[in-house]
């Protein structure tokens, strides 16, 4: 049961990254243009910042602490 749990997080981690670098390469090409919305960029970065903590959260799950 937790291997299938462990495959789970595994492949959601894969997912949110890809989404992450997605948004990252999008924000990066509006900047670079020049004539993107400001407020369409803060709420891109935001989404980011969200993956991220997801990402984080997910990762934390699969390695815990260890208590030396």
């Amino acid at each position: 049961m937790q291997r299938q749990n462990d495959r789970e997080l595994r492949e959601e981690l894969v997912k949110l990254r890809a989404e992450h670098r997605q948004l990252d390469d999008e924000i990066l090409a509006l900047e670079s243009a020049g004539t993107a919305d400001q407020l369409t960029i803060r709420r891109l970065k935001k989404r980011k910042l969200a993956l991220k903590d997801q990402i984080t959260t997910i990762e934390d799950q699969l390695l815990p602490d260890i208590i030396a």
